[in-house]
């Protein structure tokens, strides 16, 4: 069956993100950041911190915050590290992939730390 692996965004930071970056649609994800999926059970990846460096967002319902893990922004699977911020309804989490690669994502001011905590996501 698979299982992703990736990183929950810090429930204790959530609430004070949105505040800072303020959900555009009407239902707020902000709740990880996938490295991948994996047919087989894979170990946790051990970073726990990583900063929001910019945000994507195409005017439709899908808005995503770009983060760097260890120095990148890029997955191994060549697609970009983020986290889905928010969806219109009839939109899916999945299409912020394609939102950042189809209109690319605008750097913020200045990056923002973030803390993060090693998991496994089953669909």
């Amino acid at each position: 069956m698979g299982v992703y692996v990736g990183w929950a965004l810090d429930r204790g930071e959530r609430e004070a993100l949105l505040a800072r970056f303020p959900a555009r649609y009407a239902r707020a994800v902000a709740d990880h950041v996938t490295l991948a999926f994996e047919p087989t059970e894979p170990a946790l990846p051990t970073e726990t911190s990583g900063e929001i460096v910019g945000e994507a967002d195409d005017g439709r319902g899908v808005q995503a915050m770009v983060v760097r893990i260890a120095g990148t922004t890029d997955r191994p699977d060549g697609s970009t590290y983020h986290i889905t911020w928010s969806l219109a309804d009839g939109r899916r989490a999945v299409e912020s992939n394609d939102v950042i690669r189809q209109h690319g994502w605008r750097p913020l001011d200045a990056p923002v730390r973030v803390r993060l905590e090693p998991r496994l996501f089953r669909p």
